[in-house]
C-alpha cells in the first residue's frame, strides 16, 4: 500500500473514477514510450516495420493505447503518392480503427462489458459501430479470428487491417496495422496480408520482450 501511494504521490500510478482501481498514469506511459524507442531495440523495431511496408505496399503502424485512444508511436509510410496522412503522436479512438478494436478485443469479456458502454462512439463514417450491442459482436468476432479491419469506419475512402503484439506473457503491448485508400485496397487484400503482419508481430515479440 505504501509503495502504491508513493508511485500515486509521483504521478506514475492514478486511480480510476471508482477509487478503487490504480492504472498507468501518464508518467508511466511515458517512460513506456522511451524504453520502446531505445537505442538498439528501436532500430531492430523500425527495420522490422520497414520489412512489411515493402511487403504491404502501404503505410504501417505501431500503434498503443492510450486512456484517450490509441497512439501512433511509430510508422514508415509508404512510397504511393497518394496516401492517407497519420503522422506519429496521432492519436485516433479504439471504437473506429483496427489498431483499436484489436485493443479491446483482447480485454476478458468482462472488462469489454464494462468499458464498451462507457466509450463515446461517435458516428466519423456511414460505417462506424455506434451500438455497444453491434460492436460487442464485432469485439468477440475480433478476438476469436486473431485480426481487426478497419472498413472505412473512422475515415470514408480508408481501410486497415491490424494484429496484437503481446509480451511474452501474452499480454496485449500494442497493435501492427497498415492502411490504405479503397482505391488501392479491399478486404480479400488485407485479409490475404494477415500473414506477413502475424510474423513481423512475432518477431517484435522476441526482440523487445526478450529474456
Amino acid at each position: 500500500h505504501r509503495v502504491c501511494a508513493t508511485l500515486v504521490d509521483q504521478g506514475f500510478l492514478i486511480y480510476e473514477e471508482n477509487g478503487k482501481r490504480l492504472r498507468a498514469a501518464r508518467r508511466s506511459r511515458t517512460i513506456g514510450a522511451g524504453l520502446m524507442f531505445s537505442s538498439h531495440l528501436h532500430v531492430i523495431r523500425r527495420q522490422i516495420l520497414e520489412d512489411v511496408a515493402r511487403k504491404v505496399e502501404e503505410t504501417v503502424n505501431f500503434v498503443v493505447p492510450e486512456v484517450s485512444g490509441m497512439n501512433y508511436l511509430d510508422r514508415v509510410e509508404t512510397d504511393w503518392a497518394f496516401r492517407v496522412q497519420l503522422p506519429i503522436g496521432t492519436n485516433v479512438p479504439f471504437h473506429c480503427t483496427a489498431s483499436g478494436k484489436t485493443y479491446l478485443s483482447s480485454l476478458s469479456a468482462k472488462d469489454r462489458a464494462k468499458l464498451v458502454p462507457a466509450l463515446n462512439l461517435q458516428a466519423h463514417t456511414s460505417n462506424t459501430f455506434t451500438s455497444p450491442e453491434a460492436l460487442m459482436q464485432e469485439l468477440d468476432s475480433i478476438s476469436k479470428q486473431g485480426y481487426a479491419l478497419d472498413n472505412e469506419e473512422f475515415l470514408d475512402d480508408m481501410l486497415a487491417i491490424a494484429v496484437p503484439v503481446r509480451h511474452a506473457n501474452g499480454r496485449f503491448v500494442a497493435a501492427l496495422a497498415f492502411h490504405g485508400p479503397s482505391i488501392r485496397l479491399n478486404r480479400e487484400k488485407l485479409v490475404a496480408s494477415k500473414p506477413v503482419l502475424v510474423e513481423a508481430a512475432r518477431q517484435l515479440q522476441a526482440v523487445l520482450f526478450a529474456d
